[in-house]
């Protein structure tokens, strides 16, 4: 089977607990049930689609392989003839419908199309086929997911039967769509360009999987004849790349840091920095003055952001290794650059101190600023700083920002506008209202957290529309009594 053998050769241990543990769901309901009173809720999204292929790895370990002398078995990973339910609605993207059908024909699923809605089609279906199973792409985060559980009874009211989600702890970055009345472009994804016409990333692109929903519209009744009118999910229409948002991630190279012997001076800071100018950090690390642990994180995350800063290891030591990693993580080999080199030692360089300016071959530029005694260096999508503490950072930074104007290192995109809200309320009383809150507010970071177990819980509010931040912050004080939350300074 295709997909067990892909992640059986993974070196992702998260996707691999993630994906044994849905497996094992996924096994114990066929065993729990016969095949014929189970189903499968399918209705073309990114969940149930990733639910399908977990569903034929399932199947395909459940019975077995099949008895072929040349080991073919191309019949069992294409075709899981699993009862399958879709339920179509007027108001689905003809895409979705499309795919939808056409998967069911590629992989042999047996389904039934319903036209009704969801509680009256599943009551219809449950009489005419009586399932005591079904699997569902549900996850945690979604609206649906409060209080279940990977079996979880059906809700009082509803038909009875089990809600099985081998999915529920999952997560990944990619923006949701609904219906064609409640899906607008997430603006996340926007490209800016010059052009009148806006560009977007695909959605796997997306780097925050907590705003899949951004591109989501406010709900209204859908007109019964004449034009669709435009929606709005309340990010601001006025600017669409207002709300576009780069990624970078920041690698501190530093035994001594994972020692204990010293601390990250520097990460926090230019964490700041790029919030200061729009950019979104996805990742900070440490990590061992070693060649191949610095290129295989370089590897990882140069892959994975817009931009990705490294300090740390530069320079003529022994246990300066970062360019070395910078360039195994590109698979290219290091070479002397003359150029450089009269900016770190001069002309009186002799024998083996060439050595000091080898850089990645083929892949670096140098960013040259006439207040920087050494250029930065920079390899295609990574910037290696050679600042030792916060006021080199400083001065490398504002160098940076003054080369962005003429040569583009790093894009300067609206910046990130915060608001804090301190109270002495208990997590518990805070969870429900906060939990609603992201759904309705999207665009915004809620983070929360505590100086001391016993101090006050900081809200903390994070975005870049100044009037949806006001608004989250006012719906969130009008659930409480006046005076629960006062603002507080925190940068």
């Amino acid at each position: 089977m295709e997909i067990d053998k892909a992640i059986s050769e993974s070196e992702d241990r998260r996707l691999k607990s993630k994906y044994n543990n849905a497996i094992y769901v996924i096994q114990r309901a066929l065993a729990l049930y016969k095949f014929e009173e189970v189903a499968f809720s399918f209705n073309g999204g990114k969940d149930s689609t990733v639910l399908l292929h977990l569903l034929r790895a399932g199947y395909f370990l459940q019975v077995g392989k099949p008895d072929d002398s040349d080991g073919n078995v191309q019949n069992c990973t294409l075709k899981c003839p699993i009862r399958t339910i879709y339920f179509e609605t007027p108001y689905t993207f003809p895409e979705i419908n499309s795919f939808t059908h056409e998967t069911a024909t590629n992989y042999g699923l047996k389904i039934e199309t319903i036209r009704l809605d969801f509680k009256l089609g599943l009551e219809a279906l449950l009489k005419e086929k009586p399932t005591k199973a079904i699997f569902l792409g549900t996850r945690i985060g979604d609206p649906n997911a409060v209080g279940q559980e990977q079996f979880s009874p059906s809700s009082p009211g509803w038909p009875p039967f089990m809600r099985v989600n081998p999915i529920l702890d999952w997560s990944y970055s990619y923006t949701s769509i609904g219906s064609i009345y409640d899906t607008v472009p997430n603006s996340l994804l926007c490209i800016s360009e010059s052009s009148k016409r806006d560009h977007f990333r695909p959605a796997y692109l997306l780097t925050d999987g907590r705003l899949e929903r951004a591109g989501r519209a406010k709900r209204y009744t859908p007109p019964a004849s004449g034009s669709v009118p435009v929606v709005s999910n309340g990010l601001n229409s006025i600017d669409p790349h207002q709300n576009s948002t780069l990624t970078a991630s920041i690698i501190t190279v530093g035994d001594e840091i994972l020692f204990g012997f010293g601390e990250d001076q520097l990460g926090p800071p230019l964490c700041r920095k790029l919030h200061s100018i729009g950019w979104a950090v996805s990742q900070t690390a440490v990590v061992r003055n070693e060649v191949d642990s610095v290129a295989e994180l370089v590897e990882k995350e140069k892959s994975a952001t817009d931009m990705l800063f490294i300090f740390g290891g530069v320079g003529p030591l022994h246990s300066d290794i970062t360019v070395a990693g910078v360039a195994k993580a590109f698979g290219v080999r290091m070479a002397p650059d003359e150029e450089y080199l009269r900016h770190a030692i001069g002309d009186h360089c002799i024998g083996d101190q060439n050595e000091m300016a080898q850089l990645p071959e083929g892949i670096t530029e140098l960013l040259h600023h006439e207040s920087l005694q050494l250029p930065l260096i920079k390899c295609q999508n990574v910037i290696i700083l050679s600042a030792t503490n916060v006021a080199e950072l400083d001065k490398e930074w504002h160098c940076l920002l003054e080369l962005t104007s003429s040569r583009t290192p790093v894009s300067l995109l609206a910046p990130f506008l915060s608001k804090h809200l301190s109270t002495p309320l208990a997590d518990v009383e805070t969870a429900q209202p906060l939990s609603k809150l992201r759904l309705k507010f999207p665009d915004i970071y809620l983070g929360c957290y505590r100086k001391t177990r016993a101090g006050p819980l900081i809200v903390s509010f994070v975005g870049k529309d100044q009037l949806r931040l006001e608004l989250a912050v006012q719906e969130l004080c009008k659930v409480f009594n006046p005076g629960t939350f006062s603002e507080v300074n925190c940068g």
